[in-house]
């Protein structure tokens, strides 16, 4: 044989090794056979129309993620002011997205206007009013487009943070994406844990620090009695035997400090061994953090988890480090899941569940068999036609179609792709379209035949002259499929991702491995015929 013919098939061989590597671990009972040993761990994971699994529809509550904004700004102005020597009082957030402060000295009012304007360009100030002892009180709204910012932004870190937290539990291709009105959808295949994963996935883990307002009359508390600008958050005590209360405290409406400066979070176990949850924040948080301990020694600083108070310890003094201990006679597993919400990130503002609908796994086999059966008929027609129409070498086409399919599912299984009801539609209409292909070679390979070329030029031709339109009309095509998987979501994606590899793959085993086959076949031999 000829070494160009030689290296081709080699490559054949090391691709067809490389497809059954990758197939065989999906089939029952390869993985835990000795063979298994010596095979990659990647299988076709199937999505949750084929396999089952949970589907949650969840609301993002945007309007506290924009008042968290604004309550940081109001820090923000304040510290910075503090550094131009101009002293910024009280402030809080008003109704209508707007943030009130109060400036103590009127003469430095040129000095605030050229802070605010320098570096708060997304809030719009109006005329500052002369209170009646003398001081400025400034009003600021927030920028509408502003405010669509961090709508968006919070949009986009919930559904990050969502994404990190589901990938504690394992799940293959889960299917999260953005939806209308603030709301996000997600699908998850094969899981089985479904209550743990809807508490945490559903747990917002929204983490603020609040001051507590020891110096309020809890009676008057009690009967709705409260200083402007305070609430009343319950705060969760636990008995020894278990058994949990809530008792009323006082705290500033406004957070000093979020979650979102959280950088790490993991359980831990006091001398009691009583498990708690230890944070870490970062450069930024940890800056803040030393500044509020430093200006609110001797008060209480309420941690609030998702509105409820875990603990109000007493300010000694201030804290450096950036570390900070949520307690609450947590259960070990308690703190666990606690950390894991809070390391993979607290949620910018709460969300709730609002639709949730369990997918059984009868379904999933039931679509599974009817998309089988609609790829089998489909797959055996085309194969009956090419076997009857073109003889011998419309069974080589059909070894083909066999080897392509191989490929796909190789490639599925290599790039942990999931298989769906959309991508079995993108399996059949590969096949389709791999059929094309051999159907144009073979046309050319016949009409090199009639015009008297021997059969071994009349291949070699055939596929030359097959090659460019063949290429040409499967480029358009892959470039409609990475449109569809770049704009596209779910179940689009699933069948631009078939689609894909099906096309490389047809366009590899039509114009170059059946090229292989043809020239073992004839190549050899002296036969002027060809069953075509």
């Amino acid at each position: 044989m000829k070494e160009g013919f030689r290296w081709r098939l080699a490559v054949v061989l090391a691709v067809l090794l490389f497809g059954a590597a990758y197939v065989l671990p999906s089939l029952p009972g390869i993985k835990s056979s000795p063979l298994g040993r010596f095979l990659p761990d990647s299988t076709i994971s199937l999505g949750l129309d084929l396999m089952g699994g949970i589907h949650l529809t969840l609301g993002v509550d945007v309007d506290k993620a924009v008042e968290n904004s604004l309550t940081q700004m109001g820090q923000d102005i304040r510290t910075m002011a503090r550094d131009k020597d101009a002293f910024v009082l009280r402030p809080r957030v008003l109704p209508g997205d707007r943030i009130e402060f109060v400036l103590a000295k009127a003469e430095q009012r040129e000095v605030l206007g050229e802070l605010l304007a320098k570096q708060f360009p997304q809030l719009s100030v109006a005329a500052p009013q002369t209170t009646d002892d003398g001081q400025l009180r400034y009003v600021a709204t927030m920028k509408p487009e502003y405010r669509k910012t961090i709508s968006d932004m919070a949009l986009e870190q919930a559904v990050k943070t969502i994404r990190n937290r589901i990938d504690q539990f394992g799940v293959a291709e889960p299917d999260i994406r953005k939806q209308q009105d603030n709301r996000i959808q997600i699908q998850l295949p094969g899981l089985h844990d479904t209550q743990r994963a809807i508490q945490i996935i559903g747990q917002t883990a929204h983490l603020e620090f609040h001051i507590v307002r020891d110096d309020v009359d809890a009676e008057k508390a009690a009967r709705g009695i409260l200083p402007p600008g305070t609430e009343v958050r319950p705060m969760i005590r636990r008995g020894a035997d278990g058994s949990q209360a809530e008792t009323p405290v006082v705290v500033d409406k406004e957070a000093v400090l979020t979650g979102e400066y959280v950088a790490d979070a993991r359980p831990g176990f006091d001398n009691f061994n009583q498990a708690y949850v230890m944070l870490t924040f970062n450069s930024r948080g940890a800056a803040m953090f030393e500044r509020i301990t430093q200006e609110n020694v001797r008060k209480r600083l309420a941690i609030v988890l998702d509105g409820k108070v875990y603990s109000a310890p007493v300010i000694q003094e201030k804290i450096g480090g950036g570390r900070a201990s949520i307690t609450g006679k947590f259960s070990t597993a308690e703190a666990q899941d606690l950390a894991i919400v809070l390391r993979a990130g607290s949620l910018p503002a709460p969300v709730s569940v609002l639709e949730e609908r369990t997918v059984g796994p009868s379904l999933g086999q039931e679509s599974i068999d009817k998309g089988i059966m609609a790829a089998v008929v489909g797959g055996v027609v085309v194969m009956l036609f090419m076997v009857v129409y073109y003889g011998m070498s419309g069974l080589i086409a059909n070894v083909m179609l066999c080897f392509t399919v191989l490929l796909i599912l190789a490639g599925m299984a290599a790039f942990g792709a999931t298989l769906t009801l959309p991508g079995l539609a993108g399996i059949v209409l590969t096949l389709g379209m791999a059929v094309d292909a051999n159907v144009l070679i073979y046309e050319r390979i016949r009409e090199e035949l009639r015009k008297g070329h021997t059969v071994l030029s009349a291949i070699n031709e055939g596929f030359d002259r097959a090659t460019l339109a063949i290429t040409d009309s499967n480029l358009t095509t892959i470039i409609a499929a990475a449109i569809l998987y770049q704009f596209g979501t779910g179940p689009v994606r699933g069948f631009a991702v078939t689609l894909s590899l099906g096309i490389i793959a047809s366009m590899f085993t039509a114009i170059f491995v059946s090229r292989v086959v043809f020239q073992a076949w004839k190549g050899g031999s002296g036969d002027k015929r060809l069953s075509i």
